[in-house]
């Protein structure tokens, strides 16, 4: 929810006469002097019911494209209901990290003072290239150094806040950049490190089309930036595993 990005826009309107919902949204965006770009959660501004009427604006938008398309979504059994698949996959799965709330994780004391690495992973990543909306698959690791102020959560947490991270629209670069600063918030540890390893089928389907290239980059933040001896230690743990 950063500083105020885009310019008004004509007020456009339904065929009832409304506003349309996405409209509304944005509008409520710009007055809070919000962001709405592709790799944002916007669900602080989306009201109770909101979401399924989105749903509909983008179904008749999808079909609107099918036309364009030279698609024949009238009397083809297999595109008849595309559009509504395609507009429910994008709000409700693919792209459900910018329209739903941070899911709820539970954090625990450091009772036993832990200050030992840990890692967590692999943990399955599907995302988009924002460039061209075209699937990202990969996988994450997490390391955690804590220390005995850290607070600590749960496994399954992790892969909960890393797909809520993933599942928008966004380059590799930015979506580990923004991982890393959610779960050093949360845990607050002496360090935190995530690589990130991912197909782009930007290349693979289109392009260049090259089958096996792949993308790895990393986040190192506190002791894992500062002392090489434990960065080395958490990335030869890595190695046997990345294959």
């Amino acid at each position: 929810m950063s500083s105020q990005a885009g310019t008004s826009e004509p007020a456009s309107r339904t065929s009832d006469g409304r506003t349309p919902v996405a409209d509304r949204i944005r509008e409520r965006i710009r007055k809070a002097r919000g962001r709405f770009r592709a790799n944002d959660n916007i669900a602080a501004w989306i009201e109770d019911g909101e979401l399924d009427l989105l749903r509909e604006e983008v179904a008749e938008k999808m079909e609107a494209v099918l036309r364009a398309l030279v698609i024949d979504t009238q009397s083809d059994h297999n595109t008849r209901d595309s559009a509504r698949r395609v507009a429910k996959m994008y709000l409700t799965e693919v792209f459900a990290g910018r329209y739903g709330k941070q899911p709820p994780v539970t954090e625990f004391p450091n009772v036993g003072r832990l200050n030992e690495l840990m890692i967590v992973g692999p943990i399955m990543v599907r995302s988009a290239c924002s460039h061209h909306l075209c699937p990202i698959i990969g996988r994450v690791w997490v390391g955690v150094m804590p220390n005995e102020h850290s607070a600590l959560i749960g496994l399954s947490k992790y892969a909960r806040l890393v797909e809520w991270v993933m599942s928008r629209p966004q380059i590799q670069e930015e979506a580990i950049t923004e991982l890393a600063e959610l779960l050093l918030d949360k845990m607050q540890p002496d360090g935190l490190a995530v690589v990130m390893e991912a197909d782009h089928y930007c290349m693979k389907w289109r392009g260049v089309k090259d089958a096996d290239s792949k993308m790895t980059n990393s986040i190192m933040r506190g002791s894992f930036l500062k002392n090489p001896d434990l960065r080395r230690e958490f990335l030869s743990l890595l190695a046997g595993r990345m294959k």
